[in-house]
């Protein structure tokens, strides 16, 4: 990575209910989990409160850019779920100017999220309480590991 792109990123995993939030460290070579926020559908035309909390969050991790899961299906194609995260992170990107927010193909996340923390015995409720923070991990690193390939 070049020092002008050195910095705390945040990766944000959006679902219907939660948020789950993961932090790079300054330098981008690993993701840990970080929050998980409940997602708040109630704001109307005001900033959402799982919003307000990212901004927040951004602030005092000093972070330079956020980085969405986006859902692509399996075919490549953007469902239901693709829209209704890419609407989250337009509006997102208005409240958090001039923090950069970048969309990545996040297909699989929860699935490969859910089926590590099993393998460490991690399920059920316990697992629900993890599981968004441990997507937006695999989000954020999966992306940093991409970038770090770009950049050899």
């Amino acid at each position: 990575m070049t020092e002008s792109l050195r910095g705390v990123r945040l990766g944000v995993d959006v679902g219907q209910v939660r948020v789950g939030v993961a932090r790079s460290d300054p330098h981008g070579v690993l993701a840990t989990p970080l929050v998980t926020l409940a997602r708040d559908l109630t704001a109307g035309d005001g900033v959402p409160s799982d919003m307000a909390q990212l901004v927040a969050l951004i602030a005092e991790h000093e972070c330079v850019e956020v980085v969405v899961g986006l859902p692509i299906n399996l075919a490549g194609r953007h469902g239901p779920a693709a829209q209704n995260v890419k609407a989250y992170a337009d509006q997102l990107a208005d409240v958090i100017t001039p923090v950069p927010v970048t969309l990545t193909d996040e297909r699989m996340s929860t699935v490969v999220a859910s089926r590590r923390l099993a393998e460490r015995g991690v399920r059920g409720k316990r697992q629900r309480a993890v599981v968004d923070q441990a997507a937006a991990v695999e989000i954020l690193q999966s992306w940093l590991d991409a970038q770090r390939r770009r950049t050899r």
